[in-house]
């Protein structure tokens, strides 16, 4: 919690000021979740600040709430590439993503639980940026990523909205956007070099090295066969546990993906003519 207080304040996310008579100020609440390694082992414990939006008046606090991410038919295909012409696979996240934009709307706030500023109590935060919880806070990251991405040298994939490109002669780069979750495919090192050093002056990043793990699927690579796996191992388990079925029997189901089955494909029976 203290080190999302932290982020909060290098951000300058709010500042404390007095409500004025005629307006009303949001709540917010602590969320806590458990972030787990591609094995299904605890990576971290991760507490979020989140604003209750859901208390927001549509046309006063917020407008447009629409965001884009990734289609995951974009990851797959992006996955196919990188298997087929042997290209690099790495993956960058983007620490408090959604602080990175500047609110247009004048939303007020209670101060966060637990840590209202002696002396202030009767102060709330006047929010300047966009904060989790809030209607428009997918919508603002994106298009503050879109400008940045695009001023760099990149073009969005008109079919795919969170798919950009970038070409030189020599060098292709493909960049696909989840919310926070960045994947980079790339067939030059410097290239991608380049690119990460910029993302890193631009937002706060972490570099997750070699893409491992996207959207609670496993990535396998076998770069001598030019041969790469998916698996949700780890999620099915998860979600074995969570509805109490881990010791259920297993049994293969194999069937191609998007199949829609029909009474023309159910087995048919004759029946014998008695003597």
């Amino acid at each position: 919690m203290k080190d999302e207080m932290d982020s909060m304040v290098r951000n300058k996310v709010w500042e404390l000021v007095d409500l004025l008579p005629q307006c009303k100020s949001i709540g917010n609440k602590w969320i806590f979740k458990i972030k787990y390694r591609t094995d299904g082992s605890i990576d971290k414990f991760k507490a979020r600040l989140v604003a209750k939006g859901f208390t927001q008046i549509e046309g006063i606090d917020y407008e447009e709430t629409f965001s884009h991410v990734v289609r995951f038919a974009s990851i797959r295909l992006l996955l196919a590439l990188v298997s087929h012409l042997d290209l690099e696979l790495f993956q960058m996240d983007v620490k408090n993503a959604f602080l990175n934009r500047n609110l247009k709307e004048e939303i007020y706030m209670d101060q966060p639980i637990g840590f209202v500023s002696k002396g202030q109590e009767d102060k709330v935060c006047c929010l300047k940026r966009s904060l989790y919880g809030l209607k428009q806070f997918f919508r603002s990251w994106y298009f503050r990523f879109h400008e940045a991405i695009t001023s760099f040298g990149f073009d969005m994939v008109s079919e795919d909205h969170c798919v950009y490109v970038k070409r030189t002669t020599n060098e292709i780069m493909f960049l696909s956007l989840y919310v926070d979750d960045i994947l980079l495919v790339v067939n030059n090192l410097e290239m991608i070099n380049a690119t990460k050093q910029w993302l890193s002056s631009v937002f706060e990043m972490k570099d997750m090295g070699e893409a491992r793990y996207v959207l609670c699927v496993k990535i396998v690579r076998n770069h001598s066969k030019k041969l790469l796996r998916m698996c949700q191992e780890a999620y099915i388990k998860r979600v074995l546990e969570r509805f109490r079925m881990h010791h259920s029997k297993p049994v293969d189901t194999p069937i191609e993906k998007g199949l829609t089955l029909s009474l023309d494909q159910c087995p048919k029976q004759t029946k014998k003519k008695r003597k």
